[in-house]
Order: C-alpha cells, then sequence, then structure tokens
C-alpha cells in the first residue's frame, strides 16, 4: 500500500480502530447527542478527540460543536450534567461534568482578529461545514455527527493524518490570520504528534511570522510548553527557526547559529543546544505509579524519599528541558576571538542565567518555573572545575548545597553537555561523573548531606551570643554553614565553640566588650 494515499477501504478500517477507540466513552456520547437532537440542535463531536481517536492517543476532554447558542447549550444540559460553568461564554463555549468526564460545547462559530487585537473576535456560524472550514488544521477539522456517529472529513484530515501532513482547510495565509497562534500549533503538531507541516503552510507562516506580536504572552507561551513537552521538542523548535517564529518568541535561539563551540567544533551552538536537549530527554526517569503531576509545567520540589529517589526527574519534566535548551544562550554576548584562532566564551553560563530569567519572564513563566530553569542554566559548568576528581570533600557539599532540589536535574543536564564524537573522551567524562555521584552519595549517608544546616538553630545561636534576631544572627548563622560544608558535622559543642571563636574576632563583640 503506498504510504502517501489512504483508500476508501482503509478509511473504513482507521474509522472502525477509532470507534473502537472511543469505545469507553460511546454511550456518553450518545446520550449527550440525543439531548441535543431532542432539542432541535445539531451536535457532533469534533477536534482534538476525533484526531486522537484515529491515532490511539488518550484525548483527557471531549470537545463538541453544536448549532446551540450558549443560552440554548444550558438548558439542554441543565439537569443532566452534574455541573456546568460558562466562563468560554464570550466565545461560545459551555463546559460541562457528567461523571468523570469534562465536556466543552461550543457554538458553531469563527474566529478572526483584528489588525492590532490581541484577542479574537467571535461570529456564530450555522452549519457544521462552515464551522470546520474555520479550522486551524484539516487534522482537527474531522467531527463524528451525533448520536449516529456519522463520520465528517470535507478536507481529507484523515488522508492527511496518514500521510503524517499538516494542512490547513482554508488556505494558510486566511487561517493565520484568523488566529497567528496557530503557526505555533504548528509547530507544536511537529513536536507532539510528528505532523510535518506542508510547503505552503511553511511559506505562509515565515511570511507572516511577525503577525504573532499581536498574541498574548500567556498564550504563546502556552503553546510552547506543550512543543517542549512533546515526544519530539527538536522537530517543533526547527520549524520555529526555519520559519522565523523564534525569532518572534526565543530570539536567542536562532542567535546560536552563526557561533562556532570551542570544545565541540564540529557542531555550532545552535546544534548542539538541541542535540543536549534530545540527550536530556532521554535520560528522563519513567514516572513511578505514584508519581503526582509527572510532566507538570511548573518546577516541583521533589518530596523527602529514599536517597535512591530523591534526584529522580520523571519525564517529561519542563525544567531540564529548558534549561538543556537554553543552557548555552550566553554564547553569542561572550564570544571572544583570542590569539591563535581560540574563540572563548568566558562567563558565558551567568550571562546566560541572565538572558534565561529576562526571557522567561516576557513568557509570564511562573516564578519558580524563571528560578529552576535560570539557576540550573548558572551552575552547569559547575562540574567542569572537579577534574579527575580533584574536589574536596567540602566542594562535593557545596556542589550539592548549591543545587539543592535540583540536583537530580543538574545530573541529567551536565551529563547531556556531552556531545563531542570522540568515544574516548566521552567515556571519561561519564566516568568522571559517576564517580562525583558516587562520592555524593557517600557523603549522603554519612553526613545526611540532603538537609545540611549548622547545628545551631537561629534561636540558638542568638542565646550563645546574647543577640536578637536581625542582620547580624545571620551572618552568625551562614558563617557556622560554611564551616559545616568545609569540615563536616561538627556536633553542638563543637559548633558552639566555633561560633564564640568568630564572635570574637566581630566587631560587634569588641563594641559590647567596651560598652
Amino acid at each position: 500500500m503506498d504510504p502517501m494515499s489512504t483508500p476508501p477501504t482503509a478509511d473504513a478500517a482507521l474509522l472502525l480502530r477509532a470507534l473502537q477507540h472511543l469505545r469507553p466513552t460511546l454511550p456518553l456520547l450518545t446520550e449527550v447527542g440525543e439531548l441535543f437532537t431532542a432539542a432541535g440542535h445539531e451536535l457532533a463531536l469534533v477536534g482534538g478527540p476525533v484526531r486522537d481517536a484515529f491515532l490511539g492517543r488518550p484525548s483527557p476532554d471531549l470537545d463538541f460543536t453544536t448549532s446551540a447558542r450558549p443560552d440554548e447549550i444550558e438548558q439542554v444540559l441543565a439537569g443532566w450534567a452534574d455541573t456546568t460553568w460558562d466562563v468560554g461564554r464570550d466565545f461560545g463555549t459551555i463546559g460541562a461534568r457528567r461523571g468523570d468526564r469534562t465536556l466543552e460545547i461550543t457554538t458553531y462559530r469563527a474566529d478572526a482578529y483584528d489588525e492590532d487585537s490581541r484577542k479574537p473576535v467571535v461570529a456564530f456560524g450555522d452549519n457544521l461545514e462552515d464551522d470546520l472550514v474555520r479550522r486551524d488544521f484539516t487534522v482537527n477539522a474531522m467531527a463524528l455527527r451525533l448520536p449516529d456517529l456519522t463520520f465528517t472529513d470535507p478536507h481529507d484530515g484523515l488522508g492527511d493524518l496518514a500521510r503524517r501532513a499538516l494542512r490547513t482547510p482554508h488556505t494558510p495565509e486566511v487561517s493565520f490570520s484568523d488566529d497567528p497562534l496557530r503557526m505555533m500549533r504548528a509547530a507544536r503538531f511537529a513536536a507532539q504528534l510528528g505532523l510535518v507541516p506542508a510547503p505552503e503552510v511553511l511559506a505562509a507562516m515565515t511570511g507572516m511570522a511577525s503577525r504573532l506580536a499581536i498574541v498574548s504572552a500567556e498564550r504563546v507561551r502556552e503553546e510552547l510548553v506543550k512543543l517542549v513537552l512533546g515526544a519530539d521538542p527538536r522537530a517543533g523548535l526547527e520549524v520555529m527557526v526555519d520559519t522565523g517564529l523564534a525569532d518572534q518568541v526565543l530570539p536567542e535561539l536562532p542567535a546560536l547559529r552563526l557561533e562556532v563551540d570551542e570544545h565541540h567544533r564540529h557542531k555550532d551552538v545552535y546544534e548542539h543546544s538541541l542535540t543536549v536537549l534530545d540527550q536530556a530527554i532521554a535520560l528522563e526517569d519513567p514516572p513511578l505509579p505514584d508519581d503526582a503531576g509527572a510532566g507538570d509545567t511548573r518546577a516541583q520540589a521533589p518530596a523527602e524519599q529514599d536517597p535512591s529517589e530523591e534526584d529522580r526527574v520523571p519525564g517529561p519534566d519542563l525544567v531540564l528541558r529548558l534549561a538543556a535548551l537554553l543552557h548555552d544562550i550566553g554564547k553569542p554576548a561572550t564570544r571572544r576571538f583570542e590569539p591563535g584562532g581560540g574563540v572563548s566564551f568566558h562567563h558565558h553560563e551567568l550571562v546566560g542565567a541572565r538572558m534565561t530569567r529576562s526571557r522567561l519572564k516576557a513568557l509570564r513563566f511562573d516564578k519558580e518555573t524563571v528560578r529552576a530553569v535560570s539557576r540550573l542554566v548558572e551552575l552547569h559548568l559547575r562540574f567542569h572545575g572537579y577534574g579527575s576528581g580533584e574536589w574536596t570533600d567540602s566542594a562535593v557539599r557545596r556542589y550539592v548545597t548549591d543545587a539543592g532540589p535540583l540536583l537530580g536535574r543538574l545530573h541529567k543536564l551536565t551529563r547531556s553537555d556531552s556531545t563531542t564524537r570522540n568515544r574516548r573522551k566521552a567515556a571519561r567524562l561519564a566516568a568522571t561523573y559517576d564517580h562525583l555521584e558516587e562520592r555524593i552519595e557517600r557523603l549522603r549517608t554519612e553526613e545526611e548531606l540532603r538537609a545540611v544546616r549548622p547545628e545551631l538553630d537561629g534561636n540558638q545561636i542568638g542565646e550563645v551570643l546574647g543577640i536578637p534576631p536581625g542582620p547580624l544572627l545571620g551572618r552568625a548563622y551562614k558563617h557556622l554553614l560554611a564551616v559545616r560544608l568545609d569540615q563536616g558535622p561538627l556536633g553542638e559543642d563543637g559548633a558552639r565553640r566555633e561560633l564564640l571563636r568568630w564572635w570574637a574576632r566581630q566587631p560587634e563583640s569588641q563594641a559590647s566588650a567596651t560598652d
């Protein structure tokens, strides 16, 4: 069979498979379809749930389109749904819950942007075919009429799905003008579903990339997050860079293309960064059955767990993936040509951390994600000072303490940052990092390194020195912490003696004695 064509018999087989995938929800689909039909309205399952049924993928929500207006939708659902909500009423959408299933039912509609507007202007339609032609891509313009389960596919979305092609029902220019965010969605589907934008789609994206500027940062961020968490982020990022979308959303990424990485002359920094991302994804841990929120878009502090599990990074992990992608974005700003033809990027990790923080804030990421990703970028070169194992135990403790709850991600980021083709060098780097991790585990076992803190808390320090809470007490605490990191456990008596030795050298102590 030619993979580029989908004959009618294949269509029938695919439809049967999709219906089998939907089997658990068919009673609900039939029931809600009969409700709307009895009230004189049309109803169809549409978009993502239909597409995902053909792909055999789970679809958490059920999306419907209907001839009913929002008030009429509420009337039909009254007494049937456990609860409804109308936060999407302005866009024609009413949400509902029936048992453990969530439904979103939207009036036939068309979305369009004014030239300088960030919000779509909604116009209600009166038939399914007009609604489908206004949808973003043909693979999302397939519908299942209810309750009779009639498959409707006026734009050959099923054929495109079989060909892994991404096309628009209308001309791409009209589709992207209606909602410029659809260009980001095209890149996201490349990463998430393995769909390849058709040449005319890529051409329209390239010509209209600047139009993305009218879309709110929050909506752009959500598409970027879904792309980065997809099965193949590289594919989506390459679409963004090649079409100019990245210049609007993440300009630091295409800026890497012309920079030469001094450690890997066979790759520019752009290719190196994408490879590091691929390798970081490969190192993500599988989620445990009790892992809650795996793949959440927010940074999560790991809960208390066994030492063997505390550094796990269940995938897909947004923080690790963003850090891998952005870890070298400080290189263009720090590139220096050295005598003899060498190239250096001194302190690019510090510059990159500041750039990362600025870019993620501009995209309206939450504070914890901004903090976590920028911190990983800042720390990603720390391991290179380890040499062949010359660090003291004090330096190892500081490495762990500085990474804090990000240590598991830092382990994977550091390992991923080796993209050398020299197998002997790669093996040596891996063995050296193995050695560092073994030392960390030994110190954890001996010293409970996860919770390194002085043996005296703030109250005890205040009692020993006779000082109130404030900056002076904070200095004393930091000194004891530094000693703890340098020397290991001191015990309370040893910490008290060290605190008094430190206090005797402080000007405040001398002033107190004079008084």
